[in-house]
């Protein structure tokens, strides 16, 4: 088998990881036009300053001694099986890097005979590129459940990100889809690249996992509570989302016969998203159900839901508060604090300002006037906000709400 058909195998085994920002997207080449969507091979990420990357993301290997009933490249499947060696990775990295195809990698891989020497064929080729080849980019790389503390600590020292899938949100979940995994099992490398990173720099190493959304019963409330622990516990910088994907038949997951559940993990993003940057906590948005609403974004759904706090003056109300009002987002808060220094702002301000007045007049006073229903209820905000689509307008499918990458809240 050459590399080329190896890259195709190992490239198309990785699309279904999300936590690089980016899963599969079916190919859309039409012959005679320029640029093509691929379902994998090539993905993007984005930096914390805006920035989109492209990382290689491939498998090292989709052999597995695990056999997970969610997994497409579980033990018991009967598909095409690949592995490259440390220094056929290392070399096709640098030759793409050269030939500006990519910035970096993303490097997962099944479990190839044990945990350690997976780890250890991992760790060979990152040493290529960073050693032999002095390749000083981005590389995530997926530490190995079970590998070894020497192990994980020397991956670290090479990767610039790591990370450690814990796939469900419950260990019942795990019990029952993966039985050769745990909860502590999973977490324990992270744990172990948080203690090394924070010895040896006093800053821990960026981390980030991923879970399974649809494949199990938990609601929406575990899964927030789940990633708020994790994320004061300072292991992760970030949590993925990955709506379940039915690729094996087996008695004990789903039968989606529909569409993935996308506005469901859209929805979680957006959760997540007041979580680490809007000062929410899971408890206040979801505090009297277990489930997000699939209509409207979580931020709507919390105003609406204690309308006793609204409408507010804009000119008077504090940063804290300011965020919390559907329509005006970290940025556009800023924004209005700086010109409150100057004058009281109007509706046209706030228009100049690029505040989304649409959402946002439902809640707030501007000098004193209220620009939005007469009658201040749930159910006539919400109807409108809800306006019916035109015919022969264009209407949204349920996976244009795929933002994975990029999800911000207003």
């Amino acid at each position: 088998m050459d590399i080329y058909e190896k890259l195709a195998i190992l490239s198309d085994s990785a699309k279904y990881d999300v936590s690089c920002s980016s899963s599969g997207a079916e190919s859309n080449f039409q012959e005679g036009m320029i640029g093509c969507n691929h379902k994998s091979g090539i993905c993007h990420t984005f930096t914390e300053d805006g920035r989109c990357v492209s990382l290689l993301k491939v498998l090292f290997t989709n052999f597995c001694i695990y056999d997970c009933s969610y997994c497409i490249n579980r033990q018991s499947n009967d598909l095409k099986r690949a592995a490259f060696s440390p220094r056929e990775l290392a070399d096709l990295t640098i030759n793409f890097y050269k030939r500006n195809y990519i910035e970096g990698l993303f490097l997962s891989s099944g479990i190839f005979e044990s945990e350690d020497k997976t780890m250890l064929l991992l760790i060979k080729a990152l040493e290529i590129l960073r050693f032999e080849y002095r390749f000083n980019g981005y590389i995530h790389l997926k530490l190995i459940p079970g590998a070894s503390q020497d192990l994980i600590q020397k991956a670290c020292e090479l990767a610039t990100r790591v990370s450690s899938n814990l796939e469900l949100p419950s260990a019942k979940s795990l019990e029952l889809l993966a039985p050769n995994k745990t909860q502590k099992n999973l977490m324990q490398p992270l744990k172990y690249a948080k203690d090394f990173s924070l010895a040896k720099s006093k800053k821990p190493i960026p981390m980030s996992t991923q879970l399974i959304i649809g494949a199990t019963p938990e609601s929406d409330f575990d899964i927030l509570k789940l990633s708020s622990n994790l994320y004061d516990k300072a292991f992760l910088k970030r949590v993925y989302y990955s709506a379940y994907i039915p690729t094996n038949d087996d008695k004990n997951l789903p039968a989606i016969t529909t569409a993935p559940p996308t506005v469901r993990e859209h929805r979680l993003y957006q959760a997540d998203w007041l979580l680490r940057f809007y000062g929410f906590t899971y408890g206040e948005i979801l505090d009297t159900r277990a489930n997000l609403d699939l209509d409207f974004d979580p931020k709507m759904i919390w105003a609406l839901e204690h309308l006793e706090l609204f409408p507010v003056e804009v000119n008077h109300v504090d940063r804290d508060f300011l965020i919390r009002i559907p329509g005006i987002g970290i940025r556009g808060a800023q924004k209005i604090l700086k010109a409150r220094r100057f004058q009281a702002l109007s509706f046209e301000n706030l228009k100049k300002l690029g505040i989304s007045l649409k959402r946002a007049k439902y809640f707030i006073t501007i000098r004193g006037k209220y620009f939005g229903e007469k009658q201040f209820y749930p159910e006539y905000i919400k109807r409108a906000l809800t306006k019916p689509v035109k015919k022969g307008f264009y209407q949204p499918s349920l996976f244009d709400t795929y933002l994975p990458a990029a999800t911000g809240v207003l």
